[in-house]
């Protein structure tokens, strides 16, 4: 028997089924849709847009890290770091507090001031009962947190970390600012140089900004740019931020970090003994600046008058500004390296050739004397400057001749602004050739009649030590970017002054400055007390007759006095200039060759610079 396969099942009606439930259910969520718009666009619209209006965007900064100063070595002498200003609307918690309350007394029992009670003595018990001269104790934060005002700060410079446990504790209470705290580990060391930065509120937007010196100068190098981000925070608080709405972040890029010539260790023993020195002398002020020969770079640059930069508030001017080069002063006998220079490299004298010098000279309507009385008695050339004669320094100038004198100043760098890169630097003053008067060169030989900074002084010596090629001093060695990128500041081009012959015959002939003879003191140099055993040095002593204010004449009471020395005499490594103002009244106000003595016996240790192969020989002065 046969078994006949079932017949396939027919499909046909089953189909046309399902394509009119799936029509209906379109149609139906179509219909569904369209109410929906009809309730978001009419109903709901009013709803929706104040949810829309309780939330807005809002543009954040985000602070770049401020670049730090180093010194030569990378010591830091400036950096910065992150703090955090912590404060509360009293108005506004209390208020909070007094609602949630009435709402909900089981969950807070306590009154808001019996609350601030509690938040006071967390806050005092995590920062401690000061911060950085700020009280935190409990009571003046308790009174700071129930004041009836809508903004208090409790603090400008918590620790981050402490920040955060307060704020996570209480954040419906306290908030947290980002600030940036400039320290200076070095306190008042250098301050005239690199000056102050702090965090200003008032600034849009606040950051840390240079207020003098370096800090001030320097500051776009320093400061870095700001980074920004866009965030949506809740309408009336910019900083209840969204969860997950950040997006457009820019990176903040850090500022550059700027290293210097300065040697710290070096800025330090100069400071400390320019401040010692200006006490014992009696001096308005002193200053001093140490070169490197070779490279015109600035290793010291010292006031005795400095401040504290993280209060330069409570500073006066005099405490301010940098002395060294902001003080224009006549040089004195000093000045009178350029008359030799140029007698010497003119090939006009030679430095054994005997000048009879009488006891005085005239030029113009001028008489001008020694600062001995004497009669004519014949000096060598390089007596004539050893023993700092005015009326030989004149006769051998007047054979140097006008023209060449006044274009010898210009070689020095005298008149104009050394670009060093040292904040508020002053030109000094030199008169233009075509402007003297007839006694004018009758002063500018022997240092008055013409202005300069302690720097430009310094830096004549240098030129002098460097074989004849000045090079124009700087204090800004490099700028260290990201990840210690380090881009080095070129060095300025140096200035053909003399040659190299007639720098190392001046030299010679200004180590007799030191000079002592103790059968004769018609040998006596003027600055035996600049001598350093072992060592041969060179230089010159100085003594300018400060301006009477009363009767707008040369005062015989008010000095400048000034040394220019280099170390050693034979090989030289580092060039002193020193400027004490109106010393008065003790055994060391009429001369500066003894703190040059103590400079240059600390930097002879400090760089352990080899001593001379032979002491610098005896010549005849006076005849």
């Amino acid at each position: 028997m046969s078994v006949r396969s079932r017949p396939a099942a027919r499909t046909g009606g089953n189909s046309k089924l399902r394509i009119a439930v799936g029509r209906i259910l379109l149609i139906g969520a179509l219909l569904i849709a369209g109410v929906k718009l009809v309730q978001v666009q009419g109903l709901q619209a009013g709803e929706l847009s104040l949810q829309a209006q309780k939330q807005r965007t809002t543009r954040l900064n985000i602070p770049a890290e401020r670049g730090s100063i180093l010194d030569r070595n990378g010591n830091q002498l400036a950096f910065s770091i992150e703090v955090r200003a912590l404060y509360i609307l009293p108005q506004r918690a209390r208020k909070t507090w007094d609602e949630a309350r009435a709402k909900d007394p089981e969950q807070y029992p306590l009154s808001y001031d019996d609350h601030a009670r509690e938040v006071a003595k967390f806050i005092s018990s995590t920062l401690g009962p000061e911060v950085n001269g700020e009280k935190t104790d409990e009571e003046t934060v308790y009174h700071q947190l129930v004041q009836d005002i809508s903004y208090e700060v409790l603090v400008s410079e918590a620790e981050p970390a402490k920040a955060a446990k307060i704020v996570a504790k209480y954040p419906a209470e306290i908030g947290s600012e980002y600030r940036s705290k400039r320290i200076y580990p070095n306190g008042e060391l250098a301050s005239n140089i690199i000056g102050a930065a702090n965090w200003r509120q008032d600034e849009k937007p606040p950051t840390t900004l240079g207020i003098l010196g370096l800090e001030s100068a320097q500051n776009n190098v320093l400061a870095g740019r700001m980074g920004r981000r866009v965030v949506d925070t809740m309408s009336g608080d910019d900083t209840l931020i969204i969860p997950n709405t950040e997006r457009e972040l820019v990176q903040p890029q850090p500022g550059k970090s700027l290293e210097l010539t300065i040697d710290i260790d070096t800025q330090y023993a100069v400071q400390r003994m320019v401040t010692d020195y200006a006490k014992k002398s009696g001096a308005g002020t002193a200053s001093a600046v140490v070169l490197d020969s070779r490279t015109g770079e600035i290793v010291a640059m010292a006031n005795d008058k400095t401040f504290d930069p993280t209060d330069f508030g409570k500073a006066g001017e005099d405490q301010k500004r940098n002395a060294a080069v902001s003080s224009s002063f006549e040089p004195g006998s000093v000045n009178k390296i350029v008359t030799a220079a140029a007698a010497i490299e003119y090939g006009l004298f030679k430095p054994t050739d005997v000048l009879e010098v009488p006891g005085s000279i005239k030029v113009a309507d001028r008489t001008i004397k020694d600062a001995w009385g004497h009669g004519t008695v014949g000096m060598s050339f390089t007596g004539v400057f050893a023993k700092s004669s005015n009326v030989g320094t004149l006769m051998a100038a007047q054979e140097v001749g006008k023209e060449r004198y006044a274009e010898m100043l210009q070689k020095f760098g005298l008149g104009k602004r050394t670009q060093s890169g040292v904040p508020a630097e002053e030109a000094g003053v030199v008169p233009p050739l075509n402007q003297w008067s007839g006694s004018t060169f009758g002063n500018l030989p022997i240092g008055q009649g013409l202005s300069m900074t302690l720097l430009q002084m310094t830096g004549m010596y240098q030129a002098i030590a460097n074989d004849g090629m000045r090079i124009p001093p700087r204090l800004i060695r490099a700028e260290i970017g990201e990840e210690g990128a380090r881009n080095e500041k070129q060095r300025p081009e140096g200035v053909r002054v003399v040659s190299a012959e007639t720098a190392k015959t001046v030299r010679e002939m200004f180590s007799h400055v030191a000079q002592v003879d103790p059968r004769d003191a018609n040998q006596n140099g003027t600055g035996p007390k600049a001598a350093l055993p072992g060592y041969q040095i060179s230089g010159k002593t100085g003594t300018a007759q400060q301006i009477d204010q009363n009767c707008k004449c040369y005062s015989q009471t008010q000095y400048w006095i000034t040394f220019g020395g280099i170390l050693p005499a034979d090989n030289p490594r580092y060039v002193v200039g020193i400027m004490l103002d109106n010393p008065h009244g003790t055994q060391f106000s009429g001369t500066a060759a003894p703190l040059f003595h103590d400079i240059a016996t600390y930097l002879t240790q400090r760089f352990q610079v080899p001593m001379s192969a032979e002491q610098t020989p005896f010549v005849q002065l006076q005849m």
